[in-house]
């Protein structure tokens, strides 16, 4: 069976492509448990500052979870459907979302239902022109269940997300980047070029100042001002006294000398 969640690190960007093009990249729960695992490994990975995640192929980054096994869970019952699907898939996108290295998403084609919630939860999304996007849980009779519900409203609004969380229609590239689903879009045969270029940009910082900034957006949206003005304090006092702001400071000044 081939890896459902190709890697490759080159310099200090690695690049997950999810591997079931035959199946428009659907997330079975072997992709979802594969792509935790290499997610595990790279944060640990020295090497990599940054993290680009695409689908294999030219028609889907992902068309979402795989229904024939969902389905087989839903056969179970609640429990089952619970403990298999929808734990597993909220799992992963809370990793995605809470993960400690820049996550880029190049969405190549189509992002519909787990695929468009792995984009919500990703720090950063661009898509290509032939992107296209959908929430169409609500026509097999159910809400999305891998945070859908949640991250959109989040970023697009209450409204404009009922709309197409109750509606199941689909939306354009440029639908998505007006509602902040995604930060740019490119010509196809520019996407991954484009999302090398922002991962770069972002890899010439230092990770542990990186990581700071992911934790305090992360954690700071759910909380009131306040709090997220504390957590934002938290994550600079820990940087204090370490190597890399000293020398980041030291830089500065010199120059500024």
């Amino acid at each position: 069976m081939p890896d459902r969640v190709l890697c490759d690190v080159e310099q200090d960007i690695a690049t997950l492509t999810l591997n079931r093009p035959e199946k428009l990249n659907a997330i079975d729960y072997g992709m979802a448990d594969a792509l935790t695992r290499r997610l595990d490994t790279l944060e640990t990975d020295e090497r990599v500052k940054a993290i680009i995640l695409t689908g294999a192929g030219d028609r889907a980054f992902s068309a979402g979870a795989d229904i024939s096994e969902f389905s087989d869970s839903v056969a179970s019952g609640a429990n089952a459907a619970l403990r298999d699907f929808v734990r597993r898939g909220q799992a992963m996108t809370a990793r995605i979302e809470a993960y400690s290295k820049p996550i880029i998403v190049a969405v190549n084609g189509l992002a519909y239902g787990g695929g468009c919630e792995i984009t919500e939860a990703a720090h950063l999304a661009i898509a290509s022109e032939r992107a296209r996007f959908s929430k169409p849980e609500i026509r097999l009779g159910m809400p999305p269940t891998f945070g859908g519900t949640q991250r959109l409203p989040r970023l697009a609004g209450r409204k404009r997300a009922l709309e197409l969380l109750l509606s199941g229609d689909s939306f354009s590239p440029a639908k998505a980047l007006e509602l902040g689903l995604v930060n740019h879009v490119v010509p196809h045969d520019e996407l991954l070029p484009a999302a090398r270029d922002m991962a770069s940009r972002i890899a010439r910082h230092q990770t542990p100042a990186a990581a700071a900034v992911l934790r305090a957006v992360t954690r700071g949206l759910n909380a009131t001002i306040d709090e997220g003005l504390a957590i934002e304090a938290e994550q600079f006092a820990r940087l204090v006294g370490t190597t890399g702001l000293n020398a980041g400071l030291t830089a500065w000044l010199e120059r500024k000398a």
